[in-house]
């Protein structure tokens, strides 16, 4: 994955930094208004159910389009409202960038902008490049599938225009084939089998590309883990961490749809595919998912989070907007202080339920509770 200037990567250019951020009938607030510090670290203040996740969630939704909390979207609309906004105002040293993102019940998808353009995630992630840490990390080691998936494809996003439109397609080319295979109730009709051949063109063009583009970063994200665990543990010994790519099918992905075309109309799906793929995250030969302990799972969790927050810093030239939700309450004090020594420096917002560890500089210290409702 290094970088192309045909596919117009993310350049090494001055970060940009969040000035403001305002939100609209966004979960509990009604609009609101803050404007974090753009050095160092805002710590966001307030008892529970004051709204300090929601901040973060906010802003990671300007870069990513979805819930870091895995919340569908109309949990992210106040309640008794159609729609929701939120607004982000970012600036470096010759240039300001306007993000803007409607929320909005029912199907279709949430509509975003940038300085007045329509944005794909390519284009948002490139302005409001995240990283989240966060207590439900230990899902990415100790649950399905699917939190894998996301913590590659969130870091393609961020890394690499291509892939995170091939990110776009496939999702796409998965919903509309699966609408049709939905549709046919088992039918393999003239018209059917021609609308699939579209889409299982369509489908196999953009799964074969994200995939390419996710074993290209875990062979990347890899070493980076293994460093990083060996920080966050404290080990005396090196641990061999390991990412292996589990694909779904074997050999063409455009054979292999042809192959089960019968079996997923079917079951009304699409059984085989970038959306069924695993990540096996091994730590000393042993498969983490099922033969480590919590306390390892944890660790790991945190090293794959840093392991991507560290690509991302140099591939872009500086450090993404960091979140931290309460990632101290789950570490002891020594592997907060290590957390805290393994991070590049930048912006952060943090919400935190218990005291800081050493060496966390804090800029600014937010009351979410004054900010309204």
């Amino acid at each position: 994955m290094q970088p192309d200037p045909a596919t117009d990567e993310p350049s090494a250019a001055s970060a940009l930094v969040l000035t403001q951020l305002s939100m609209k009938d966004f979960r509990l607030f009604a609009d609101v208004l803050l404007e974090p510090s753009t050095e160092g670290t805002t710590v966001l203040s307030g008892p529970n159910g004051s709204g300090k996740t929601t901040v973060l969630e906010a802003v990671a939704f300007l870069g990513s389009q979805r819930s870091f909390r895995g919340a569908p979207r109309d949990a992210m609309i106040r309640a008794g409202c159609e729609r929701g906004y939120v607004r982000g105002e970012l600036a470096d040293e010759g240039r300001k960038v306007t993000v803007e993102t409607e929320l909005t019940r029912g199907p279709g998808e949430s509509r975003a902008q940038v300085n007045r353009q329509r944005a794909r995630r390519a284009d948002l992630a490139a302005a409001v490049p995240v990283t989240v840490f966060s207590p439900d990390d230990l899902a990415v080691v100790q649950g399905g599938p699917s939190a894998r998936r996301s913590l590659l494809d969130d870091a393609l996003a961020n890394l690499d225009r291509r892939a995170a439109t091939a990110v776009e397609d496939t999702d796409r080319a998965l919903r509309q084939r699966g609408a049709l295979l939905r549709q046919a109730g088992g039918r393999r009709s003239a018209e059917v089998e021609a609308s699939l051949d579209v889409w299982d063109e369509r489908l196999a063009a953009a799964g074969s590309s994200l995939v390419t583009a996710r074993r290209t970063l875990l062979d990347e994200l890899s070493p980076l883990a293994q460093v990083a665990y060996a920080a966050l543990a404290g080990a005396a010994r090196s641990f061999d961490v390991r990412l292996r790519y589990e694909q779904s099918w074997e050999g063409p992905f455009n054979v292999a749809l042809a192959e089960r075309r019968q079996e997923d109309l079917r079951r009304g799906a699409t059984t085989a595919g970038p959306h069924r793929d695993d990540v096996a995250v091994e730590l000393a030969g042993r498969d983490s998912r099922v033969q480590a302990s919590q306390g390892e799972q944890r660790c790991l969790a945190l090293a794959l989070r840093l392991g991507v927050h560290q690509l991302l810093t140099e591939r872009l030239g500086h450090p993404p907007i960091l979140l931290l939700d309460d990632v101290f309450s789950e570490l002891d004090p020594d592997r907060s202080r290590a957390l805290v020594r393994e991070l590049p420096r930048g912006q952060s917002l943090l919400s935190t339920a218990v005291p800081l560890p050493d060496g966390m500089d804090v800029a600014l210290v937010l009351d979410v509770g004054s900010l309204g409702s």
